[in-house]
């Protein structure tokens, strides 16, 4: 699957009646959600009978039956992912909160699958063909969405942000770029005063993108506060500061690609620690420098998150080999004589009784690929490097977005998925 995406162009009319629309999937979804928490017998509601309720819906509301069928069906079916993730938690037996649904407040994208939109034969123009008033809308963007058939397209989706309108295609083809072997291998460290360190000793600078906007951030937010409630100003003051974080996310999500891409092309296995960020978390001390993001996929300021489903994408994409393995002792032992050394975090230098002098992350990227190389890998990773347990509970449209999206920036770079 591949997502390809294009800025919206559009008047004013139509961008009022796309917030109708994304309004419309908010109260569909929240409604099958209310429906299945006031049913008797919660645990035998099926994604069958929310598909099910939804028609009904359309049947006692109008605003409801102006939207598409099927994208009714997909607001359905966003519910019933949040109530399955729910229920996958709790057999599974999670020590952490088990993510009870909660109501949706800010929806942000309607998807529409097979019908419900109609592509202009120049494939630079979509019109959205149900009665929310939609209509032509004007595609931006460099992408060679007139290269593929339109029956492999299944499904289109509108998504809001700060900046503006965008439109994105799921283009159901296979990408593969086969790159030729180098027999290299490689462990990553993932760090905070390094975005990570290599076994080769190498070790790469973290660029702290929110660190360095910080103060713009805070000014901007202050600006918010300063604006009379509901008045025009406010509003303009909130989309500023919208755009702020959205330009941090997108260097995060850039900055993680290009690493990803270029590691898995130059080493035949790419060995990494399988963390969980939840449990780092505890540390108060540096839980800001590591906190998730609960936006559309999960960002950290370090871009942790991001590098390894970049690191698994480009894994199966160049057909190379990624490892994710126990990141336990990885510090404390030592790389040759295998002997536990402890030490603190503050201890940033490992010494071991046999000779071994190696800075701390150097060590536990040579442990990480030496576990790697004696099968110790995660189960959950494959030889092409599919971990499911990153994209575990989204949307297939969410899904592909996360792992296959490569922004325009990349290709005007000559760094190209197709």
């Amino acid at each position: 699957m591949l997502v390809l995406e294009y800025k919206v162009k559009a008047k004013q009319v139509q961008y009022r009646a796309i917030d109708e629309a994304l309004r419309t999937v908010q109260f569909i979804r929240n409604k099958c959600l209310r429906y299945w928490m006031d049913a008797p017998k919660a645990s035998k509601i099926k994604c069958f009978d929310l598909n099910k309720y939804s028609t009904e819906l359309r049947n006692e509301f109008k605003f409801v039956k102006d939207l598409n069928s099927m994208a009714c069906q997909a607001s359905a079916e966003r519910s019933w992912l949040a109530i399955s993730r729910f229920y996958d938690n709790c057999k599974s037996k999670k020590n952490e909160k088990k993510g009870y649904p909660r109501f949706q407040k800010d929806n942000r994208s309607v998807e529409y699958k097979t019908s419900g939109w109609k592509l202009h034969l120049t494939k630079r123009r979509i019109t959205i063909t149900d009665k929310k008033g939609i209509g032509e809308l004007k595609l931006l963007g460099k992408w060679d969405i007139h290269t593929y058939p339109v029956k492999a397209i299944k499904r289109v989706r509108l998504v809001r942000r700060a900046d503006g309108y965008y439109c994105q295609f799921c283009v159901d083809i296979e990408c593969i770029d086969t790159q030729p072997k180098t027999g290299n291998e490689i462990g990553l460290d993932v760090g905070i005063e390094s975005f990570y360190t290599d076994s080769n000793g190498h070790q790469e600078p973290n660029p702290r993108f929110l660190r360095k906007a910080e103060s713009e951030l805070k000014q901007a937010q202050r600006r918010i506060y300063k604006k009379k409630k509901g008045s025009t100003g406010r509003r303009k003051a909130r989309v500023r500061y919208s755009r702020k974080h959205l330009r941090i996310s997108r260097q995060r999500n850039e900055h993680a690609k290009r690493l990803a891409r270029n590691v898995c092309k130059f080493y035949d296995l790419v060995a990494y620690e399988n963390l969980r960020v939840s449990n780092m978390l505890k540390n108060h001390c540096l839980a800001k420098s590591i906190a998730v993001c609960a936006a559309w996929c999960d960002s950290s300021i370090a871009s942790w998150y991001q590098f390894r489903q970049w690191i698994e994408y480009f894994a199966n994409k160049f057909e190379k080999l990624a490892v994710a393995v126990p990141p336990q002792y990885t510090s404390q032992e030592c790389s040759q004589c295998k002997r536990v050394v402890k030490k603190s975090l503050s201890t940033r230098t490992h010494a071991c009784q046999c000779g071994c002098v190696l800075n701390r992350d150097t060590n536990a990227a040579v442990n990480i690929l030496l576990k790697a190389k004696s099968r110790g890998g995660h189960p959950q990773s494959n030889a092409k490097g599919v971990a499911t347990s990153t994209l575990l509970g989204v949307t297939l449209v969410e899904q592909v977005a996360t792992v296959n999206l490569e922004s325009p920036s990349m290709q005007e770079r000559g760094v190209s998925m197709f």
